[in-house]
């Protein structure tokens, strides 16, 4: 009985227009950033664009990406650009473009001040909301200490050090985004520029694996001619009537196994092999 699988398909095209609104379920946690940003009065940041010559991201666009990569731990400008090409979730707060992460970066440093504002905005809209958590920003004022008393003037003091402890909460994590910024990034994706389209990356996947066959043809020509070798020596100790001493030895496969290996950069490097002993004091060494 053969097996009945979901078919992946990434070539056909769509026979009508894909919808961005298909991409995410109803509650996710974009949708929600996207629908408060467009509640907000951004006109203070979309004065400062007019008369520019060249089009440039809307504010609400790099508004929501800013407080989507924080909510969720992406600090980085960097990161950022490259998740609205790699999340759907980054990718529907962009509306499928793709700001650079200098546009993103120069955004967050040229409207610090009022960016720590809306966010703040932001999260006590959702406090609002009865929500807990913002991503991983919690929204409950935990660590404010507070009168239990429900005398209004008490309740709005509370409610002002609960915006004091957002505040506060903002400008830490710009201050991360900023950290991150100037810090290195290892990008997720690491696919060298020479093989990064695709028939570039399917010629060297194919001679990657032909260099590997070829190697493991040679593998088992040797550990044929050994295995060979070795049965012809115990044939001849059963010959002179003496029984051949240890295991019997096993044929060696055909074809790549696991251990065979390619570099494509360098196609003479191997990964060296090391004697257990000096990998457990070396792996020991290094935990200590």
């Amino acid at each position: 009985m053969m097996a009945n699988f979901v078919n992946a398909d990434r070539d056909t095209d769509y026979l009508f227009p894909p919808s961005m609104q298909d991409w995410l379920p109803e509650d996710h946690l974009a949708r929600f950033v996207v629908e408060v940003v467009d509640q907000l009065d951004l006109s203070e940041l979309t004065r400062q664009y007019a008369g520019r010559g060249s089009q440039a991201h809307h504010p609400a666009v790099l508004l929501s990406l800013l407080i989507y990569g924080y909510a969720t731990g992406v600090f980085s400008s960097r990161k950022s650009e490259r998740a609205t090409y790699d999340s759907i979730a980054f990718r529907y707060l962009a509306a499928n473009t793709h700001p650079d992460h200098d546009t993103i970066a120069a955004f967050r440093r040229r409207f610090l001040p009022q960016l720590e504002s809306l966010f703040v905005q932001v999260l006590l809209l959702a406090r609002e909301m009865k929500l807990m958590k913002l991503g991983r920003i919690a929204l409950d004022g935990t660590k404010v200490k507070a009168n239990a008393s429900k005398h209004k003037a008490l309740s709005y003091g509370h409610a002002r050090k609960i915006e004091a402890q957002l505040k506060a909460e903002v400008s830490a994590l710009t201050a991360q985004a900023e950290a991150a910024d100037q810090a290195p990034v290892v990008e997720g994706m690491d696919v060298p520029a020479e093989i990064a389209r695709r028939e570039a990356r399917l010629e060297a996947l194919a001679e990657a694996k032909r260099k590997i066959e070829a190697r493991a043809q040679e593998r088992f020509e040797r550990e044929q001619a050994e295995y060979q070798q070795k049965q012809s020596k115990r044939q001849a100790q059963r010959d002179a009537g003496k029984k051949p001493r240890g295991r019997e030895p096993e044929p060696p496969l055909p074809g790549p196994q696991d251990r065979d290996q390619v570099n494509l950069a360098d196609e003479e490097s191997r990964i060296m092999r090391y004697p257990a002993a000096a990998l457990s004091s070396a792996t020991t060494h290094k935990l200590g």
